[in-house]
Protein backbone atom coordinates (compact mmCIF):
# COMPACT_ATOMS: atom_id res chain seq x y z
CA UNK A 1 0.00 0.00 0.00
CA UNK A 2 1.20 3.50 -0.86
CA UNK A 3 -0.17 6.68 0.67
CA UNK A 4 0.33 10.06 -1.02
CA UNK A 5 -0.33 13.46 0.53
CA UNK A 6 -0.11 16.73 -1.37
CA UNK A 7 0.39 20.13 0.19
CA UNK A 8 1.39 23.66 -0.74
CA UNK A 9 -1.62 24.83 -2.68
CA UNK A 10 -3.22 28.20 -2.15
CA UNK A 11 -4.31 31.48 -3.68
CA UNK A 12 -1.77 33.49 -5.64
CA UNK A 13 -1.86 36.38 -8.07
CA UNK A 14 -1.02 35.90 -11.72
CA UNK A 15 2.74 35.93 -12.20
CA UNK A 16 3.34 34.51 -8.76
CA UNK A 17 4.82 31.22 -7.63
CA UNK A 18 3.89 28.22 -5.52
CA UNK A 19 5.67 25.02 -4.62
CA UNK A 20 3.62 21.87 -4.22
CA UNK A 21 4.83 18.86 -2.28
CA UNK A 22 3.78 15.23 -2.46
CA UNK A 23 4.97 13.05 0.39
CA UNK A 24 4.66 9.31 0.15
CA UNK A 25 4.63 6.57 2.73
CA UNK A 26 4.43 2.84 2.40
CA UNK A 27 6.43 0.15 0.76
CA UNK A 28 8.60 0.48 -2.36
CA UNK A 29 7.71 4.13 -2.69
CA UNK A 30 11.08 5.12 -4.11
CA UNK A 31 10.85 2.82 -7.12
CA UNK A 32 8.01 4.64 -8.83
CA UNK A 33 8.15 7.39 -11.35
CA UNK A 34 6.05 10.19 -9.94
CA UNK A 35 3.55 12.36 -11.74
CA UNK A 36 1.59 15.52 -11.24
CA UNK A 37 -1.86 15.90 -12.76
CA UNK A 38 -4.44 18.64 -12.44
CA UNK A 39 -8.15 19.01 -12.87
CA UNK A 40 -9.91 22.30 -13.44
CA UNK A 41 -13.64 22.72 -12.86
CA UNK A 42 -15.72 21.03 -15.56
CA UNK A 43 -12.60 19.71 -17.26
CA UNK A 44 -10.92 16.33 -17.41
CA UNK A 45 -7.87 15.56 -15.36
CA UNK A 46 -4.71 16.31 -17.34
CA UNK A 47 -1.05 15.44 -17.12
CA UNK A 48 1.26 18.16 -15.87
CA UNK A 49 4.71 16.72 -15.19
CA UNK A 50 6.56 13.49 -14.50
CA UNK A 51 9.90 12.46 -13.05
CA UNK A 52 11.61 9.09 -13.33
CA UNK A 53 12.27 6.95 -10.27
CA UNK A 54 15.88 8.09 -10.12
CA UNK A 55 15.17 11.73 -10.91
CA UNK A 56 17.24 11.65 -14.08
CA UNK A 57 14.50 12.52 -16.54
CA UNK A 58 11.57 14.87 -16.40
CA UNK A 59 8.64 15.44 -18.70
CA UNK A 60 6.19 18.31 -18.96
CA UNK A 61 2.95 19.21 -20.63
CA UNK A 62 3.41 21.89 -23.27
CA UNK A 63 1.22 24.25 -21.27
CA UNK A 64 3.65 24.33 -18.33
CA UNK A 65 7.00 23.77 -20.05
CA UNK A 66 9.46 26.43 -18.98
CA UNK A 67 7.33 27.56 -16.03
CA UNK A 68 7.03 24.46 -13.85
CA UNK A 69 9.81 22.26 -12.50
CA UNK A 70 9.35 18.80 -11.03
CA UNK A 71 11.95 17.37 -8.67
CA UNK A 72 12.22 14.67 -6.03
CA UNK A 73 13.98 14.14 -2.75
CA UNK A 74 14.09 10.40 -2.41
CA UNK A 75 15.64 10.56 1.04
CA UNK A 76 12.50 12.31 2.27
CA UNK A 77 10.08 10.50 -0.05
CA UNK A 78 8.86 13.79 -1.43
CA UNK A 79 8.21 15.06 -4.93
CA UNK A 80 7.95 18.76 -5.62
CA UNK A 81 6.33 20.88 -8.28
CA UNK A 82 7.75 24.38 -8.44
CA UNK A 83 5.30 26.57 -10.30
CA UNK A 84 6.43 29.98 -11.53
CA UNK A 85 4.79 32.62 -13.70
CA UNK A 86 1.40 31.27 -12.76
CA UNK A 87 -1.58 32.07 -14.95
CA UNK A 88 -5.30 32.04 -14.17
CA UNK A 89 -5.63 29.00 -16.42
CA UNK A 90 -3.38 27.08 -14.03
CA UNK A 91 -6.22 27.15 -11.51
CA UNK A 92 -7.07 23.53 -10.66
CA UNK A 93 -6.83 20.81 -8.08
CA UNK A 94 -3.37 19.30 -8.36
CA UNK A 95 -2.82 15.61 -7.71
CA UNK A 96 0.25 13.45 -7.49
CA UNK A 97 0.24 9.89 -8.73
CA UNK A 98 2.70 7.05 -8.35
CA UNK A 99 3.67 5.76 -11.77
CA UNK A 100 0.70 4.39 -13.68
CA UNK A 101 -0.81 2.89 -10.53
CA UNK A 102 -4.08 3.68 -8.81
CA UNK A 103 -2.19 5.43 -6.01
CA UNK A 104 -3.26 9.07 -6.03
CA UNK A 105 -3.16 11.79 -3.42
CA UNK A 106 -6.24 13.64 -2.28
CA UNK A 107 -5.30 16.79 -4.19
CA UNK A 108 -4.41 20.37 -3.29
CA UNK A 109 -6.23 23.43 -4.65
CA UNK A 110 -4.30 26.04 -6.60
CA UNK A 111 -6.13 29.25 -7.45
CA UNK A 112 -4.51 31.96 -9.57
CA UNK A 113 -6.25 35.31 -9.62
CA UNK A 114 -5.96 37.72 -12.53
Amino acid sequence: QLHLVESGGGLVQAGGSLRLSCTSSGRTRSTYAMNWFRQAPAKEREFVASITWNGVRTYYADSVQGRFTISRDSANNTVYLQMNSLKPEDTAVYYCRAGDTDYWGQGTQVTVSS
